[in-house]
């Protein structure tokens, strides 16, 4: 069950390349308030590029 006042949010992560979602994870809007940026493999572009957090 989740608590009253939850700090962890599911985020979407998109291709910087393509822009298309592939990937979902989640983060604490407390202590990380800026975007996530991290390396994943994008299966359309079919190589590792820089995923961004979306909307």
């Amino acid at each position: 069950m989740a608590k009253k006042g939850e700090q962890r949010l599911v985020i979407q992560m998109a291709c910087t390349v393509c822009q298309e979602r592939t990937y979902t994870s989640e983060k604490n809007k407390k202590n990380d308030s800026g975007r996530l940026e991290l390396k994943k493999f994008c299966p359309r572009c079919r190589t590792h590029t820089e995923h961004r957090e979306t909307k």
